[in-house]
């Protein structure tokens, strides 16, 4: 379970990490990060999911959201501080296993995080 500190909860912050963010897609996930250079650094990183219905019904959609809530409460302290990130699941995603997920997440928290 991810911390309230750790999560997103106005849409203004979805809204900003989606438009100015850098974004990697994998098969299942497209992972949008926005890392505020210049913050206070003892801020901490916040995540927010986006599983709309393209993904399945409700049933589906509630596993997908707490499979991705896991795999990034387990990846927080790889996230720099103060930034921003939306993980968005995409209709392959209902399908996929979990280790599918990690795979997809991982590769795409690569890509964002990696220097430019």
């Amino acid at each position: 379970m991810l911390p309230a500190s750790h999560r997103l909860r106005r849409s203004d912050d979805y809204r900003r990490a989606v438009r100015s963010g850098r974004r990697a897609a994998r098969r299942a996930v497209v992972v949008h990060l926005l890392s505020q250079a210049g913050l206070d650094q003892a801020e901490p990183a916040r995540v927010g999911f986006v599983v709309n219905k393209a993904v399945g019904n409700a049933v589906l959609r509630n596993r997908v959201h707490r499979r991705l809530r896991a795999v990034l409460a387990a990846r927080l302290p790889d996230l720099p501080a103060g930034s921003l990130t939306v993980v968005r699941a995409l209709p392959a995603a209902a399908s996929a296993s979990y280790d599918e997920l990690v795979s997809d997440v991982d590769a795409a928290l690569r890509r964002v995080l990696e220097p430019r």
